[in-house]
């Protein structure tokens, strides 16, 4: 038998090539019957069943088992020294644990991570000194089959992490790569270091075990031997046998190659593995065994039996093998004794270790353990030291390991019914003095005396007699050291991953990201390095840049960096100036107080412009012998003290109400201040004095109107140029209380300079023109001095030199209800007006039809009969409701599916990961930041790609015809493309607000927690280190893409602001196209996989698929040129654009186009709707340059330019795309609200529905009302024209058309009465309106959408819905969605609202 044979006879035998089979290194195929059978990863074999408290993987602890730690020191501490009884030495202690090292290896910790912490009694001398109370030893459950866990047939069952085979594993690895790594490839050796005699060492990704040093910290993998034995690093003993069995091996394959020089290197290697293998073998079963038991031995070899199984037992690998820890010593000698060098750096020092091992004695065979594994075993970082004997208790609860009295009765053995049949200690107490309790390692140490107790010894016995059974490939003194002498063991220390500097630089970098979009929007809306100082308007607000000028009057102009003056401050008429400047933050802020007025606050650059300018200031108040007041504080009590315009507006606000409180005996309350007001501000307010310039702000007027001249001076009666708080009592006592007579008397005053009661034929027109000036912006002077004159005939005053009251007055005798309800509409006053009225001005005239000859006109506001809309408030909110779902059902709809979808995506992962994923350890380290960031990027993968459906202009458009229109609100695609984007962009910052959580949760937890939950990127190596936070951050894929990302959304969605968008759509355009970088790094931010495969894609096929389409559609045409056929600039800063109609342009009135002008570039295209009708040959567009673009497009096609160019720049067309004006047609009454430029699409619907009409054309609409609300007529002029040329077309009086000027104050307000009467004396003489031209009647003021709606209702009362189209500022469409939605509640006429903003 080859086993018995030495070496060197081995050698002799030695004489061929290898013509056997190799066995591998991972054991497979070992065992003919049962290829896995002692393989790497192969479960462990239980000698007994499994004992846990569920029965399946719950182990036993607390408080059914006693504590680990006091089991530890009830039956293992006891003093060192005692030598072994059979006399055994130190080095045959630590070969036995080599031999355990090349069976089995389950010490690693098991994916997903569990935890299974050792409580220390409180009060422990060793790790609880200080009694806290709080100590816990780090205990992680081991590796285990994932095909368990499922039963109690299928209890929990470990893995073996290296083979079961005693195959030398532990010198060439467990497996061929492993193996590959510690060849040299040259001669059949292993490769060696800087010494021919010792291993090489390994590098930063060697598979090496490099568990932490505990005394220094030292935990990185680089410097250690490179063994096959993972652990083989973990002490300097077994090291030592490392590095013999190396040295063995390259001593066989020298001895090899000088017999057989024609070997190949793979020769000689297998047969020196052969050899050495053998030899180990030999020594193990035949040698180290009997002695370790105590000459007990294996049972006579019987051959090869396959169907033996051969795998490890959790009894042997968690309890019996153990026992050589009893004979472990505390420290050991070297040989020669004192060796300067205990560091192992040298072959030497190998010999001297293996040589003071091989002479001293081990310690005694029993049941004590040395305090140095006892209290000092290493741990983690985290908690340097721990109990190895606790350990090993723990882990036998871990693997479920029976009890002692079951595995005696299991191998045969009687059970133990007293406690003092064995090794007596005080473990009674402990377990309750049940003895059936008693677990198999503290059982199995007490019954040990001289040597492995029965049951250790049969357990042991079993396994070494399997693996050399079931193995198909056999081959053939000093004096005792004690504790008393060593130096002492270092003390438990703790160890926080997360230190200090990560702290701050973990948060520094957190806050720098999340405030970034924040800085970004600050630092863009706030840039303006040319001002020369700014001025602070108040806190919250930004600096306004201003330039300052000292002018030859001695007045102080602030002006804007654009030009226009902002205040002028007269220095002249101060007698003294107080000026406080900061002594603090860069001494840049200066305070000047102007009395009467709000303070000018300005920052300087610097503390030498503030005092250049101070003594520029001082040079100018000096020689006009003023006083100059400077005086220094902090910059907070600086800005503390300032008065800033919106607090002068308050009091002046104060100033307003107590005047009409008083007029008008307004009830304190009513009047919303004087009774909760302060005493200091009731006083500030009543000896405040208003300015000519507040007096017109607070009339809604200019500073240098007539009106505001003529009342100002009236009522200034000190002519100190202020109006105090009587002052301007006087005037309103009769404006809001006052007759007719009294009212208009006034107003004849009030151009009676001289006071003789007459006023000159100048003098009225003067009087007329100050009325008529309000809506200078509206009529010419040509034309405001025509209605003059028409007004003067009118009256009869053309043969009157002078005119006195009673004339006057006789003027206004058909307006004497206006005037009787004419008010001074003063601001602040709106809201509690209505209580100085007794009841409203009813009006009679039509708002729906224009006052025509031989027209009759309906009685459209008739009183609607309350009665049957009288329901109790319950009945109401559900008639409410019940309209809102009418109205928005399609909306309801698609947002509960779109928003059904991301929520369920959303909940599925997060009920995944916090309830499924137990496999993958997450839920325990996590779960927070896993559910916000998995469930977050399951809704952001779903809502970032379907939001590209929401722009698929095309596609939206041809839905439009289909009937999809019925089921989807495609008119609210880009409303819903925003909702979208924000609730992406809230998920985004939740999504990464989890992986911050996450980030600091990897940045604390040991690397074997990571590895496992990240075993494609970590290794589990033992040096317990965590990657570092900058790691996750900056040196991973998903962790790089994920920074990139914010830093583009952040952009995207700055410059996406409206602010942005106003002052720069180039801006916004250009930075949305990074929507491509932004899908690209998402894809691969997924396609990582840490935590889960990737799932983007999915989501991004196929609407990513329909977008492009959408986009092959647009770049199929858009890049046709299109040549323009006139280009007109029209007044407001209107260009008016009429091009070529492209062969097979088909499109519908209300529809829009995205134009690109070739002189401006061909890539930035802007969204314009088309003015010209669908039956007209050429297309055309009214553009309004309102920002840097159309600014642009106006310079292209001015005069001058074209003169160079001799030909009109071309454009490229892209559309025509639908929205909700086009479906004005379907409705038999149509509302058309147009605000500002708003009022383009209705251009083209007007013309379109009179060309229908005129033509005979049958269609359903029978109505249209066409309400047009502007600030002044005369910025949209060419609207007039077409209203003009309706008006003329529209013989069947299908178009109602109403004007509203906005710039002017409501219609009974009194500076607007006499206006209100010019318009009617021209309406009456000449039938058509006096600012517009038209035969509509013009109105001042807002529209009144509820009583107009309500009115339509009486009108049109066989209608049952009617459509409303409002397209403008977002304040408009608001409006017109409440008017609309109040009338819904009532059970009549449905309003359907369709509107667009811009």
């Amino acid at each position: 038998d080859s086993l018995s044979l030495p070496t060197k006879t081995l050698l002799l035998y030695v004489r061929s090539k290898v013509t056997w089979e190799v066995q591998r290194y991972d054991g497979w195929y070992n065992n003919l019957a049962y290829h896995s059978r002692g393989a790497v990863g192969s479960p462990l074999v239980r000698l007994l069943p499994a004992r846990y408290s569920d029965g399946v993987l719950q182990p036993l602890q607390e408080p059914q088992l006693p504590n680990p730690r006091k089991i530890s020191d009830v039956t293992a501490r006891g003093h060192s020294g005692l030598p072994s009884a059979h006399n055994q030495t130190v080095l045959s202690v630590f070969f036995g644990y080599h031999v355990m090292f090349e069976m089995l290896d389950s010490r690693p910790p098991g994916c997903p991570p569990e935890f299974m912490y050792i409580p220390v009694p409180e009060g422990d001398p060793v790790f609880d000194p200080h009694r806290a109370g709080r100590v816990l030893l780090p205990f992680q459950r081991g590796p285990w089959d994932k095909h368990s866990s499922q039963s109690p047939n299928n209890p929990r069952t470990q893995v073996n992490l290296v083979t079961a085979w005693l195959d030398g594993s532990s010198i060439y690895g467990p497996s061929s790569s492993w193996s590959d790594a510690l060849r040299s490839f040259s001669g059949g050796l292993l490769s060696s270091g800087e010494q021919l005699d010792m291993p090489k060492r390994s590098g930063s990704t060697s598979l090496m075990w490099s568990a932490a040093d505990p005394s220094t910290g030292q935990h990185e993998p680089e410097g250690l031997y490179e063994l096959g034995n993972a652990w083989g690093n973990e002490n300097v003993f077994t090291m030592a046998e490392g590095i013999v069995w190396f040295r063995y091996h390259n001593y066989i394959a020298s001895q090899l190659s000088e017999k057989h020089s024609s070997w190949s290197d793979e020769d000689l290697f297998q047969n020196a593995r052969k050899t050495v293998v053998a030899t180990f073998q030999n020594i193990a079963f035949y040698e180290w065994l009997p002695g370790f038991l105590g000459e007990k031995t294996m049972p006579p070899y019987q051959g090869y039996q396959k169907f033996v199984d051969p795998g490890i037992s959790p009894e042997f690998q968690a309890a019996a093998i153990r026992f050589a820890t009893t004979m472990a010593p505390p420290g050991v000698y070297m040989r020669p004794l004192f060796n300067p060098n205990p560091n192992l750096k040298s072959g030497q020092d190998i010999d001297h270790l293996i040589m003071g091992m091989a002479s001293q004695i081990a310690e005694r065979e029993d049941n004590m353990v040395v305090e140095d594994l006892r209290d000092y075993m290493y741990g983690p970082l985290r908690f340097s030291r721990s109990d190895l004997v606790a350990l090993t208790v723990q882990r036998g609860r871990d693997f479920g390991l029976p009890s002692y009295n079951q595995v005696r009765e299991g191998l045969g053995l009687a059970p133990v019914g007293r406690w003092g049949d064995i090794n007596p200690q005080d473990l009674s107490d402990l377990y309750d003095g049940d003895i059936s309790k008693l677990e198999l390692f503290p059982g199995g140490l007490l019954e040990s005396v001289d040597g492995p107790g029965q049951v250790f010894s049969s357990i042991i016995l079993d396994q070494l007699n399997r693996i050399r059974n079931g193995d198909r490939d056999p081959c053939p003194q000093p004096s005792q050291v004690t504790t008393s002498e060593l130096h002492p063991c270092t003390n438990a220390t703790k160890l926080n991953y997360f230190d200090d500097g990560s702290k701050a630089g973990f948060g520094i970098s957190v806050i720098c990201l999340f405030l970034f979009p924040v800085g970004q929007y600050l630092t863009l809306t706030n840039q303006n390095p040319q001002a020369k100082a700014c001025e602070w308007q108040g806190p919250k607000k930004p600096l306004f840049p201003v330039s300052l000028l000292i002018d030859d009057r001695r007045k102080l102009q602030v002006f804007d960096q654009s030009g226009p003056a902002l205040r002028s401050l007269s220095l002249g008429s101060q007698t003294h100036l107080d000026v406080l400047l900061s002594s603090n933050n860069y001494r840049r802020a200066l305070l000047m107080k102007v009395p009467k007025e709000y303070d000018l606050v300005l920052y300087f650059e610097d503390e030498g412009q503030r005092g250049e300018f101070v003594r520029y200031l001082r040079s100018e108040v000096t020689d006009g012998g003023q006083e100059l007041a400077v005086r220094d504080m902090t910059e907070k009590e600086l800005l503390r003290e300032a008065v800033t315009r919106d607090q002068r507006a308050q009091i002046v606000e104060n100033f307003i109400r107590s005047a009409f409180a008083k007029v008008l005996e307004i009830e304190n309350c009513d009047a919303r201040d004087m009774s909760g007001a302060s005493y200091r501000k009731t006083r500030e307010a009543l000896e405040t004095e208003l300015t000519r310039t507040e007096f017109a702000d607070a009339l809604g007027l200019k500073p240098d109107s007539l009106f505001v001249d003529a009342m100002f001076t009236l009522a200034d009666k000190d002519g100190n140029g202020y109006l105090s708080f009587q002052e301007f009592l006087d005037v309103i006592v009769i404006f809001m209380k006052g007759s007719p007579e009294e009212k208009s008397k006034l107003m004849f005053s009030m151009h009676d300079i001289d006071g003789d009661g007459f006023l000159s034929k100048e003098d009225f027109s003067r009087l007329l023109r100050s009325f008529i000036e309000i809506s200078s912006s509206l009529l010419s002077k040509s034309q405001a001095e025509e209605a003059i004159k028409d007004m003067l005939k009118a009256a009869g005053f053309n043969d009157k030199e002078q005119i006195t009251w009673e004339d006057f007055h006789f003027l206004l005798r058909d307006h004497e209800k206006e005037l009787t309800f004419a008010q001074l509409n003063i601001k602040g006053d709106k809201g509690w007006r209505s209580f100085s009225q007794s009841k409203p001005l009813q009006m009679t005239s039509s708002f729906l039809l224009p006052c025509r000859p031989g027209l009759q006109s309906p009685k459209v506001y008739v009183k609607p009969k309350k009665e049957r809309y009288n329901r109790s408030p319950i009945q109401q909110k559900i008639q409410q409701f019940k309209r809102f779902v009418e109205n928005y059902r399609r909306h309801i709809v698609c947002f509960t599916i779109v928003y059904g979808i991301t929520a369920g995506v959303a909940l599925e992962r997060c009920y995944y990961y916090g309830l499924q994923a137990y496999s993958t350890g997450m839920p325990e380290t996590s779960v927070v930041g896993i559910l916000a960031s998995r469930g977050s990027a399951a809704a952001i993968s779903f809502l970032y790609p379907y939001m590209l459906l929401t722009v698929c202009r095309n596609l939206i458009t041809l839905g439009r015809e289909t009937f999809l229109n019925q089921y989807i609100p495609f008119d609210a695609a880009i409303d819903f493309h925003r909702f979208m984007a924000m609730s992406a962009l809230l998920l985004t910052v939740v999504h990464s607000l989890g992986h911050v959580v996450n980030v600091y949760v990897f940045s604390v937890s040991d690397l074997s927690i990571l590895a496992c939950l990240f075993p494609k990127v970590l290794v589990n190596n033992g040096s317990e280190m965590p990657m570092k936070w900058s790691w996750w951050f900056f040196q991973t894929v998903p962790g790089l893409t994920g920074i990139l990302l914010l830093f583009i959304f952040a952009f995207m969605y700055v410059f996406a602001t409206h602010y942005f968008r106003r002052i720069s759509f180039r801006g916004f355009w250009l930075t949305h196209y990074l929507y491509v970088v932004v899908y690209i790094l998402v894809i691969i931010h997924g396609s990582f996989a840490l935590l889960q495969e990737p799932r983007f894609y999915i989501y991004l096929i196929p609407p990513g698929l329909l977008f492009l389409l959408d986009k092959l559609i647009s770049l199929n045409r858009k890049k046709v040129e299109i040549p323009v056929v006139n280009a007109t600039l029209l007044p407001s800063e209107v260009t008016h654009l009429e091009f070529k109609r492209p062969q097979g342009f088909v499109y519908r009135s209300g529809q829009w186009v995205r134009v690109a002008c070739l002189a401006l570039g061909t890539d930035e295209y802007h969204p314009f709707t088309l003015t010209s009708a669908p039956h007209e040959e050429t297309l055309s567009l009214h553009i309004r340059a309102v920002g840097p673009w159309t600014s642009h497009l106006r310079e292209a096609y001015a005069p001058n330019n074209l003169e160079q160019l001799r030909t009109y720049p071309k454009l490229y067309l892209d559309g025509p795309f639908g929205e909700g004006h086009q479906d004005w047609t379907d409705f038999e009454v149509a509302v058309l609200v147009g605000g500002g430029i708003g009022v383009t699409p209705f251009a083209s619907i007007l013309k379109d529905l009179v060309f229908k009409s005129s033509v005979k054309f049958k269609i359903q609409c029978k109505k249209v009302y066409f309400i047009w609300v502007t600030r002044t007529q005369r910025q949209f002029e060419w609207v007039s024209d077409i209203i003009r040329e309706v008006e003329e077309q529209d013989s069947l009086d299908l178009v109602s058309v109403h004007i509203y000027i906005t710039q002017l104050a409501e219609k009974f307000d009194l500076r607007t009465t006499m206006l209100y009467v010019c318009e009617r004396h021209f309406q009456k003489e000449w039938n058509r309106s006096l600012f517009t031209g038209l035969r509509s009647v013009t109105h001042f003021g807002r529209p009144p959408f509820l009583s107009f709606f309500s009115s339509l209702q009486e009108v049109h009362p066989e209608v049952g819905k009617i459509g409303v189209f409002s397209c403008g500022p977002p304040g408009l469409t608001k409006n017109v969605e409440k008017a609309c939605q109040q009338m819904n509640k009532r059970d009549q006429t449905h309003f359907i609202h369709h509107y667009e903003n811009f």
